[in-house]
């Protein structure tokens, strides 16, 4: 999270719930070994696996029925929401510059491939935006992570 890249994603069919991919999006070579989601994706599933993976949980509180969040666990959910809503800025952008989030395509191959130019897209617009803050402290840190979403990008069939 610290240059803001898009490192992984994954394409769903919409009726796919995003807590079932979770496990595909979950990078072991990450320097953070945090998972940050809200609380449609806490489950105890997904919090044991979590704990065996040795990733660190910092999934939303979910209030139940009759049994209502303590003031604790609201505050610990605004922590959570201020780190999450970094993520939410890569959709932000897509909808303000990039076309929006529909998807005129067809084919799952078609959509996979639109998301994966727009997730480019915004990571370049990240490159730049770092390379203008201070191009000499962060050129070696930023090349070496544009060498990372290369291969990402190869992975997912688009190198």
């Amino acid at each position: 999270m610290e240059y803001g890249f898009i490192r992984r994603y994954q394409v769903t069919d919409a009726s796919v719930h995003d807590s079932q991919v979770l496990g595909a999006l979950l990078d072991e070579q990450n320097q953070g070994q945090e998972v940050w989601a809200d609380s449609a994706d806490r489950s105890e599933s997904i919090e044991w696996i979590l704990q065996i993976l040795q990733f660190l949980s910092h999934i939303d509180e979910r209030a139940k029925r009759n049994h209502p969040l303590t003031a604790k666990q609201k505050e610990d959910n605004r922590e959570r929401s201020q780190v999450r809503a970094k993520v939410e800025q890569v959709f932000g952008q897509w909808v303000n510059e990039m076309g929006g989030k529909l998807m005129g395509s067809i084919s799952k191959q078609s959509v996979k491939a639109t998301i994966g130019v727009k997730n480019l897209v915004y990571n370049f617009k990240r490159y730049t935006f770092w390379e203008n803050q201070n191009p000499k402290a962060v050129g070696g840190i930023i090349a070496s992570k544009l060498a990372l979403l290369s291969q990402i990008s190869t992975r997912n069939g688009f190198g």
